[in-house]
């Protein structure tokens, strides 16, 4: 999609601005020229699965558009970076709705936008003091599991957040997601659980040793690595990347026969 003279120009305009970041003074030909940038790094990041800059790096370019367009609101395109969640759709699979939307949480590097947060959670629920419970995210590829009397049915990629890819042959060849689970011993009929999908460490350097000695390239990082693996269309392939899971959140059920699940002991 992009020659080498391309990447070549886009890599040395990452540099450039990575080091003078525009301001509320840009010109709207530079605005331009970073869309593109930003368009150009999301397809490395997302459908080649090899990106040139670290997500730091790319949410810095990311906010300097925010930043830009806040201060020059007609310059705002329906095809800003800015203007959608992050879509990770591929044409290969078919896509299909999620039960609930899978929001995406945003990113800070900042004390002040965490006070921010803080303010507008207290005014929201009128409260002088909020209790937050934080805990630490694996960085893998979000998904969607779905159970229907104790089978699971669907693996569905996060995507745009509203729909996304089905990927239930290659959900199926991650060992740590249970084919069959009881839930129909809690009354539930249907049920949707969110995890991560991830490639540990030592699964990461023993397949790129693999891939080494064939005389291939190395995966850039465990996280790209696992997003990548759900994306391919052989399932035997899928299973040699010994991919894992952490599933999280119950995000949907249904109940047996209209009657209330009961409550799932913690063992």
């Amino acid at each position: 999609m992009y020659s080498i003279s391309q990447t070549q120009s886009l890599q040395s305009f990452t540099k450039q601005l990575l080091a003078l970041p525009l301001n509320a003074n840009a010109t709207i030909e530079q605005v331009e020229q970073l869309k593109e940038l930003l368009q150009f790094h999301e397809y490395r990041y997302y459908v080649v699965n090899e990106p040139f800059i670290a997500d730091y790096e790319y949410d810095q370019l990311y906010q300097q558009l925010r930043q830009v367009e806040a201060a020059n609101p007609n310059w705002i395109t329906i095809d800003s970076p800015t203007q959608r969640v992050g879509n990770s759709l591929n044409q290969s699979f078919q896509t299909v709705p999620h039960l609930v939307p899978m929001l995406s949480l945003d990113n800070s590097y900042n004390a002040t936008d965490l006070l921010d947060f803080d303010r507008k959670a207290r005014e929201l629920s009128n409260q002088e003091q909020i209790t937050y419970c934080i805990e630490p995210k694996f960085d893998g590829a979000s998904i969607s599991l779905i159970y229907e009397n104790d089978l699971l049915v669907r693996g569905i990629t996060r995507g745009d957040g509203v729909a996304g890819e089905d990927i239930t042959n290659n959900i199926k060849q991650i060992r740590s997601i249970p084919l069959k689970a009881k839930f129909s011993n809690y009354g539930i009929q249907q049920i949707e659980i969110r995890g991560e999908i991830i490639m540990n460490k030592q699964a990461f350097h023993q397949y790129n040793e693999t891939l080494t000695a064939q005389g291939l390239a190395p995966l850039a990082n465990p996280r790209n690595a696992a997003s990548g693996s759900l994306r391919m269309k052989d399932p035997k392939e899928v299973a040699q990347r010994n991919l894992d899971a952490f599933l999280y959140h119950v995000s949907f059920y249904t109940s047996k026969n209209g009657q209330p699940a009961r409550k799932m002991k913690k063992k």
